[in-house]
């Protein structure tokens, strides 16, 4: 399934790609399994067509660990990954990386995003997020917010907009945010992508097929232009 997955995101061809939930390593796996890659899940999928990488641990077990990855064909200057666990067995992170484009004086911010399925973890996730941007990015730069934010209470909107200037992409063109969960199914609102100092083209939500049965959230993809 790995490989169909790498061969389903090369088809999409994006500049830059968020991932959630991406194996890092997997002891078991790899003795067990014949085809399990030799490299990490994330180095795995970029491959050639994606030269920069970065990777964000979030949780870590006995044989191995996931997190979030970000996947560019622009350098990535560099990144961080900020904990937001808040309590329990889940562990969140949001992975910010800083993006040079070519023939751009300014650089591009993206924060890779999974937030927890508890609505107050996630209260206290979003204000984390806020206080990233204010800390981390100027306000003048060009930031991309994506990824899994479980919001399928939708009161994201309202704290990211008012706090970070950040703009919902389905919401601003149509309405209302893509549903996206379970895949071959969707009816929550659960993937996100926000964006400030940018105007963006064109946001869809992939066809199900073959995306249904290589995750159970439906992906995301729009043309951001700054």
């Amino acid at each position: 399934m790995l490989h169909e997955l790498r061969d389903a995101v090369r088809t999409v061809g994006a500049d830059v790609v968020f991932l959630q939930e991406v194996q890092g390593t997997h002891e078991r796996h790899t003795a067990r399994l014949a085809n399990w890659p030799a490299v990490p899940h994330y180095e795995f999928l970029a491959d050639s067509i994606w030269p920069q990488f970065a990777y964000g641990r979030n949780a870590v077990y006995p044989h191995g660990h996931h997190g979030n990855a970000v996947l560019s064909k622009f350098p990535i200057l560099r990144h961080e990954n900020l904990d937001v666990s808040i309590s329990g067995p889940e562990r969140r992170g949001l992975l910010h990386c800083v993006l040079q484009l070519p023939g751009r004086s300014a650089n591009v911010h993206a924060v890779c995003v999974h937030l927890g399925l508890q609505e107050s973890h996630r209260s206290r996730q979003l204000a984390l997020l806020c206080e990233l941007v204010e800390r981390e990015v100027p306000a003048d730069a060009p930031l991309v917010v994506a990824g899994d934010f479980n919001d399928w209470r939708r009161s994201a909107h309202r704290v990211l907009e008012h706090r970070a200037g950040l703009r919902e992409v389905f919401l601003h063109s149509g309405g209302t945010s893509a549903r996206t969960f379970p895949a071959r199914f969707p009816m929550l609102q659960l993937d996100r992508i926000y964006v400030r100092n940018a105007a963006v083209h064109a946001p869809m939500v992939l066809p199900r097929r073959p995306w249904s049965h290589l995750s159970d959230h439906a992906p995301l993809a729009a043309e951001i232009s700054l």
